[in-house]
């Protein structure tokens, strides 16, 4: 290819991906319903977003480090401190469970539905085993289920991301073997070489990362620099010396980092997770390039076939086997058995190890990569179609008033939480210091778990619910910057109390955004206040706010909190519950 149609083809590529993306966002729709219709139009359509003509025999290895940084990215977030209660029993057997049975079924189903040899089936089965964050995520910030179902469901697509990939690695290597003809001794014996050589690449990788994030002071963009030379590089090492390990050391170093003590990975790592969102669009574009209208042409009906099974047995099993002996009620469980969405690491995985097993001679390889593009396709437009009503119909779905989470336990927080609660809203309240967790649970209060304001800049705040912010510590510079990090991860209002007029603070006095309450009403100003004798009190009436009391929320009937803040207040009508403060009492 000449120059110029390799610059026309790799910026279609990356135009495409940024834009199906951004076209998802603003419908609201998992990324996957654009991605994969818009690059396979662009391969059908168009010889310029051919990636196999553009990178030749560097595709596939692109393929597989991509999927190394997407492996690696999904093991940091499993910190296994943080999955416990009653999460923890529901999770590992929808893994192993789960895992097993679809791998099974999958592979048995194949082999007379898509005419495959059992070593092309067995390597779809372990493929389709895996679900991932990328898709269940925006299903479920879309549907909003209870907090105890999208916890469940966000953790067991982030675990089974990277125990899919070691086992499409080991099932890989497996088939090579048995394509080679070598006996059953030598097949395990290649097994436990590819296992080795990519735990080995892994420790490796996540010791020479640990001792660099530890003892070397870097910046975010640096880190981040680190952290991607270091996968690719472990990587890229471990499959130059066996085919595909490179997974498997990914996946190890993420883990190992997400639990090794002495080293705290930051909540958050938006240099990093743009990096992945970009990549993940890059791979679903240029993947999906390279199924063919004519490669699908035999596969649609019997691969429709699999799904059908997938979705109406296999999935609803495993969830019943997996919540029995729980307290998950009817309703949930069944919504567990009707959420099973395939995502990028099935499309990378099946791109990445189809191409070596055709080269092989594997019977029914060339099926794979359509069979594994049609499940895609067909399990997120079906749950994604159908995920909300049936939620709707289970009775399964988040209640749609407000949840706050007050940040702070000064005496006057923990009453304004208190009278926001009496106003009907569900209340979550966290604060640092003990004496002020203290007086939050002698309130009555729910008191947030201790990392739970970490966690919010992540996905925390999706899991607890919550729908907006009030930033109301004594700490103005720290009100201000986490009013700035929050901004980004919660769906609802962030929220912060104005700083002292004229004062001196790093952060607080320069920074944009709306502050809480009326002009004048800081901090300092709210505290004097309420050491005079002035109270926060509800205020249910007409509409009207008695005079002398200052309003600072309402509170509407279908549950939403509208705040005042210093850009205007909501008007409170007729059925709003007002939360006000009070003057002081005369002397």
């Amino acid at each position: 290819m000449t120059s110029d149609q390799v610059l026309v083809g790799v910026g279609l590529i990356v135009v495409l991906a940024a834009g199906s993306q951004l076209l998802a966002s603003r419908l609201r729709v998992p990324a996957l319903l654009i991605l994969l219709p818009v690059g396979f139009a662009a391969g059908a359509l168009t010889d310029d977003v051919d990636p196999e003509r553009l990178l030749g025999s560097a595709f596939s290895p692109l393929v597989s480090l991509a999927v190394a940084v997407i492996l690696y990215d999904a093991g940091l977030g499993l910190d296994l401190k943080r999955l416990s209660g009653h999460t923890r029993r529901v999770v590992a057997r929808l893994l192993w469970l789960g895992t097993l049975i679809t791998w099974v079924s999958a592979a048995l189903f194949a082999v007379p539905v898509l005419s495959m040899s059992m070593n092309a089936a067995i390597m779809l089965g372990s493929i389709l085993v895996v679900s991932g964050p990328t898709v269940v995520g925006p299903l479920l910030n879309f549907v909003r289920p209870t907090e105890r179902l999208q916890r469940i469901l966000v953790w067991e697509g982030s675990l089974v991301d990277p125990v899919g990939g070691i086992l499409g690695a080991f099932v890989f290597h497996s088939a090579i073997a048995r394509a080679d003809q070598n006996g059953f001794g030598s097949q395990l014996g290649q097994f436990w070489v590819s296992a080795l050589v990519g735990l080995a690449g892994g420790a490796v990788g996540a010791g020479a990362l640990w001792l660099v994030l530890r003892y070397l002071r870097l910046n975010e963009v640096l880190g981040t620099t680190v952290q991607f030379a270091a996968v690719v590089g472990a990587a890229a090492a471990c499959d130059a010396v066996r085919d595909d390990t490179g997974l498997i050391a990914a996946v190890v170093m993420g883990m190992a980092l997400a639990n090794l003590p002495g080293l705290d990975m930051p909540a958050r790592r938006p240099f990093f997770e743009t990096l992945v969102s970009l990549i993940i669009g890059l791979l679903f574009v240029s993947i999906s390039a390279t199924v063919t209208p004519q490669s699908l042409r035999h596969v649609v009906l019997p691969a429709l076939a699999l799904v059908a099974v997938l979705v109406l047995v296999v999935r609803p099993l495993v969830a019943h086997l997996a919540t029995a002996g729980t307290d998950i009620l009817p309703g949930e469980r069944w919504f567990v058995g009707w959420m099973a969405p395939r995502g990028i690491i099935a499309a990378a995985t099946a791109s990445t190890f189809s191409v070596t097993l055709v080269r092989k001679g594997v019977d029914g390889a060339d099926r794979i990569l359509p069979a594994t593009f049609i499940v895609i396709v067909a399990t997120v437009m079906l749950y994604g179609l159908t995920a909300l009503p049936v939620a709707r119909r289970l009775g399964v779905l988040r209640p749609a008033r407000s949840r706050p989470l007050l940040v702070g336990g000064d005496l006057w927080a923990v009453d304004l939480g208190r009278a926001l609660n009496s106003a009907g809203l569900d209340v979550l309240m966290w604060a640092g210091a003990h004496d002020q967790r203290a007086r939050i649970e002698e309130a009555g209060l729910e008191l947030a778990p201790g990392e739970l304001l970490a966690a919010a800049t992540g996905a925390g705040a999706e899991l607890e619910g919550i729908t907006s912010v009030l930033l109301l510590t004594e700490e103005d510079d720290f009100n201000a910057l986490a009013s700035m990090t929050l901004q980004e991860s919660v769906e609802g209002s962030v929220h912060r109390l104005g700083p002292l007029a004229g004062g001196y603070g790093v952060v607080a006095p320069y920074t944009g955004g709306d502050a809480l309450f009326s002009a004048g009403l800081t901090r300092p100003e709210l505290v004097r206040r309420y050491a005079a004798g002035s109270r926060i009190v509800t205020h249910r009436g007409d509409g009207a706010i008695p005079a002398g009391h200052e309003l600072l929320f309402v509170v509407r009937p279908d549950g939403q909190l509208a705040a005042v803040t210093e850009a205007g207040a909501p008007t409170a009508r007729p059925g709003d519950i007002a939360v006000v403060l009070t003057p002081a009492p005369g002397p």
